[in-house]
C-alpha cells in the first residue's frame, strides 16, 4: 500500500524563533519547519511588530473543509495495577538508592502485567520468546477495546474504518498489529493500514501526521490510530540503576483516535447550555531530532540476560528541556501565534524531571500540565499513548472552547521533540 499524503499549500517557514545557543545550528534546515497540514496565516497588510492578537479576535483564515478533526477518543489499559511499594516487594529491590528512584517517580500507580513467581514471591525471568509472546497478547487485547471505545466516542462502527495505523515499540510482530486487529474485531479486510514499529514515546505524533495527511487526502473517510504499549514485554530484572530506572516508570496500556477531514456539523450544546466545541481540527506539525543525543534513549540486545533491554540516559530532561523552546516556537510562529495564544498544553508523561524541564523551558504553569501530570501520577510512562490519556482527560473536564488553540507535545528516542497545533 502506498501512503497517501497532502501537499501543504502556502506553508511557511519558521523566521524568528530564539536560537538555543548551546545547541549546533543545523547544517541546511531553517530550525523547526513546521509543516502545514490545511491552512497558513500570512500578516495581514496592518500588522505590526505588537502582540498577535488573540485567537478569538483574529478573522478567520483560509481554512480548507478538509482539515483533519480528531472526532473521537478511547483508552485501555491491562488488568492488574501495583502501586509502587508494591512492586518495590515484588522486584525484591532493598538497595536505598534504587528504592529512592521508584518512591520520587510521581507515580503512585500503574498497570503491568507481571510473570509468575517463585516461593519467595519475586518474579521469575521470562525469556525473549515468552515476552513477545506476551507483547501480541497484550498489545492485540488492549489495542482492541481502546479501538473500539473510540469508535463508540465517535459514534462509528468498525465498518467505518477506512484507513488503519498501528503504533507500537515494546514488542516486534510480523504480520503487524494492524493485521491482527483487522482479523480480530473483523475489520474490512481490504482497510488501507500502515504500522509504525519502534519508533518510541515521540511515535504518536509521528503516526499522527501520516494518519491526518490520509484524512485530509480522503474527506468523508475514517482514520484510526491505535498507540497500543505492553511494557510488561519490555522489562528486565537485575540489580542495576540503568534497570530500575526503567522499571520504576513504564505501564502497560493502548489509546486510539478516530480522524476525519471535510465534515462541518454544529457542535452539541454543553451542560451550561453553551455549544461545546467538538474534536480539535489538526493544523500543523514540527519536528527537531537532536543527533547529538542519539543515544540518550534506547533499545538494546543483553547479552547477559539474552534480551532487550531499554535504557535512559540520566541527562534526558535537560536534553528535551533545552531544545523544546526551539520546536515550539517553530511550530506556532509558522501559524503567527506565541506561547500565550495556547489555552491547552498535552505533553507526554515522560517522567517527572523532563515534565519539569518542559514546564520550566516553555513557561508553563502547574495547571497547564495538569492531566501530563495526572496520568503519571495514575498510569506511570505509557510511551506513545501517553498523550491521548491526557487529552481524553481534558474533553472530560468540558471546559475547552471554540475557537481555543492547543499543542500536544511528545519526545523520544532519536532524541526526537514532536509538536502539533490543533485547534477547536
Amino acid at each position: 500500500m502506498t501512503l497517501s499524503t497532502v501537499s501543504a499549500p502556502g506553508t511557511v517557514d519558521t523566521v524568528g524563533a530564539p536560537v538555543d545557543t548551546a545547541a549546533p545550528a543545523d547544517p541546511v534546515r531553517r530550525q523547526s519547519r513546521p509543516s502545514s497540514l490545511t491552512w497558513s496565516r500570512a500578516p495581514g497588510p496592518d500588522a505590526g511588530p505588537g502582540p498577535v492578537p488573540a485567537p478569538a479576535a483574529v478573522p478567520g483564515p483560509a481554512r480548507a473543509l478538509t482539515a483533519p478533526r480528531i472526532t473521537g477518543v478511547g483508552t485501555a489499559v491491562t488488568p492488574e495495577s501495583y502501586t509502587q511499594h508494591e512492586l518495590l516487594g515484588i522486584f525484591g529491590i532493598e538497595d536505598p538508592k534504587v528504592r529512592s528512584v521508584f518512591l520520587n517517580s510521581a507515580i503512585e500507580r500503574r498497570h503491568l502485567t507481571l510473570p509468575p513467581r517463585d516461593e519467595r514471591g519475586r518474579c521469575l525471568p521470562e525469556s525473549q520468546g515468552e515476552l513477545l509472546a506476551k507483547h501480541r497478547r497484550l498489545a492485540v487485547d488492549m489495542g482492541a477495546r481502546a479501538l473500539l471505545d473510540c469508535l463508540a466516542d465517535a459514534g462509528l462502527g468498525l465498518c467505518d474504518i477506512d484507513y488503519l495505523c498501528c503504533v507500537t515499540t515494546t514488542g516486534y510482530l510480523t504480520p503487524g498489529l494492524t493485521a491482527l486487529l483487522i482479523r480480530e474485531l473483523g475489520i474490512a479486510p481490504d482497510c488501507h493500514r500502515v504500522d509504525v514499529v519502534g519508533m518510541g514515546c515521540n511515535a504518536g505524533l509521528n503516526a499522527l501526521n501520516a494518519v491526518a495527511a490520509w484524512a485530509a487526502a480522503h474527506p468523508g473517510q475514517v482514520a484510526v490510530m491505535v498507540c497500543a504499549e505492553a511494557c510488561s514485554a519490555a522489562y528486565a530484572f537485575d540489580d542495576t540503576l540503568r534497570t530500575a530506572v526503567v522499571n520504576s516508570l513504564f505501564g502497560d496500556g493502548a489509546a486510539a483516535i478516530a480522524v476525519v477531514a471535510g465534515e462541518e456539523a454544529a457542535p452539541a450544546a454543553g451542560p451550561d447550555g453553551e455549544a461545546a466545541p467538538r474534536g480539535p481540527r489538526i493544523l500543523s506539525f514540527a519536528s527537531r531530532i537532536i543527533t547529538d543525543a542519539l543515544g540518550a534513549m534506547r533499545y538494546d540486545w543483553d547479552d547477559e540476560q539474552v534480551r532487550f533491554s531499554f535504557f535512559l540516559d540520566p541527562e534526558i530532561p535537560y536534553v528535551v528541556g533545552a531544545n523544546a523552546e526551539r520546536v515550539v516556537d517553530g511550530l506556532l510562529s509558522g501559524a503567527g501565534l506565541r506561547r500565550g495564544d495556547i489555552a491547552q498544553w498535552l505533553v507526554h508523561s515522560g517522567g517527572k524531571k523532563v515534565i519539569d524541564a518542559v514546564r520550566l523551558n516553555l513557561g508553563l504553569t502547574r495547571h497547564d500540565v495538569r492531566h501530563t501530570t495526572g496520568v503519571l501520577r495514575d498510569y506511570g510512562n505509557l510511551s506513545s499513548g501517553s498523550f491521548l490519556f491526557s487529552y481524553e482527560r481534558l474533553l472530560r473536564e468540558r471546559v475547552v472552547r471554540p475557537g481555543e488553540y492547543g499543542v500536544l507535545m511528545t519526545m523520544g528516542p532519536g532524541s526526537t521533540i514532536e509538536t502539533a497545533l490543533v485547534q477547536w
